[in-house]
């Protein structure tokens, strides 16, 4: 397994490529080369970055030859165009967006629950990141497919703004301000109002009246996991600044003990279980998943009339293990 010398985050300026910023300064390949990349208006912005100033590079003219990983997170377009180009320089690309998700040459990695698929994966190449909902929903329910068979998904996804973005972000907290001073709410970004109201609706509606976003869930939840599982979901947008939370519901083939159920949780790679009930414990976004690396699990509770069937509450940092976090794990599979 070689290092990553040198290392490009396409799309450094989004709040994911700021994420990818944070990690790589924190904790994560602290010897490579960092290149900040970006569209041509922030071509030679200055921002400090492990205690440097660095200057924003225009994606357009980087040659990747000399790099070793690209993290992008620049949009489906922008990958489209630029990974396959690193990729033929010699350059390991991890994207995080949509483009190459479904394509069946492309390797579709949550590392707790199919790392073991780049075992043999052919390099350079490109390998996708999942939808930030699906990442924490399979991290929760890997260990519990292997034991009982999983059979069908119900869940309601309730996705911060900052999924969507920064300007969503500003969005929200400036129709929360006009709010409080009683002056006409503005939506721009979302079709109707965010701030004190919950939208079921996340991206595109699509032809079989679910949104693009609940068959992201369908369509990687049979990529990564089992193609014989039965997905029903329901996404909503909601007045949260940063964490998804899923409330989600099992139907399994084998029936559930729950002190089994409880015991494979608290052991997988992860997964942080939330288990005492007198102590209210259970996660939230704000207070458990915003900032932090794991996907918290609660309200594990069994149906009252069928054995085999569960119900929980999953929660997780969308811009970190949703996205980034996730990208940089797959990487540590890959690189020293």
């Amino acid at each position: 397994m070689k290092k990553a010398k040198r290392i490009a985050v396409a799309g450094a300026t989004g709040m994911v490529g700021q994420a990818f910023q944070n990690l790589l300064e924190k904790n994560f390949f602290p010897e490579a080369e960092i290149d900040l990349l970006a569209s041509q208006k922030s071509k030679g912005r200055s921002v400090t970055f492990r205690g440097k100033e660095h200057i924003i590079k225009d994606l357009s003219e980087y040659d990747f030859s000399n790099t070793d990983l690209a993290l992008f997170s620049a949009g489906a377009s922008v990958s489209a165009e630029y990974a396959p180009k690193a990729v033929s320089q010699g350059c390991v690309v991890v994207d995080n967006s949509s483009c190459f998700r479904y394509d069946d040459e492309i390797a579709l990695i949550v590392p707790e629950v199919n790392g073991d698929e780049l075992l043999n994966y052919d390099l350079p190449s490109i390998i996708a990141n999942p939808n930030c909902s699906t990442i924490q929903m399979l991290v929760a329910l890997k260990p519990i497919h292997e034991e009982f068979k999983i059979k069908r998904i119900d869940i309601t996804t309730l996705q911060a703004v900052s999924g969507t973005g920064k300007e969503a972000t500003e969005e929200l907290l400036d129709q929360l301000s006009a709010y409080q001073g009683d002056n006409e709410l503005e939506n721009n970004i979302y079709p109707k109002q965010i701030a004190n109201n919950v939208l079921p609706h996340c991206d595109v509606m699509e032809e079989n009246r679910y949104t693009k976003e609940e068959n992201k869930l369908l369509k990687e939840t049979h990529k990564i996991l089992d193609s014989n599982i039965h997905v029903a979901a329901t996404c909503v947008r909601v007045p949260v600044l940063n964490g998804h939370s899923e409330s989600i519901h099992i139907l399994t083939e084998k029936p559930l003990t729950e002190d089994v159920v409880v015991k494979l949780l608290g052991k997988s790679p992860g997964i942080k279980l939330h288990y005492d009930l007198g102590a209210n414990d259970y996660p939230t976004a704000a207070t458990d998943a915003d900032g932090d690396y794991l996907v918290h699990v609660g309200r594990l509770r069994k149906d009252l009339w069928d054995d085999c069937r569960m119900n929980m509450w999953v929660v997780a940092d969308n811009l970190l293990k949703g996205a980034a976090l996730n990208s940089i794990q797959i990487a540590n599979l890959i690189f020293d």
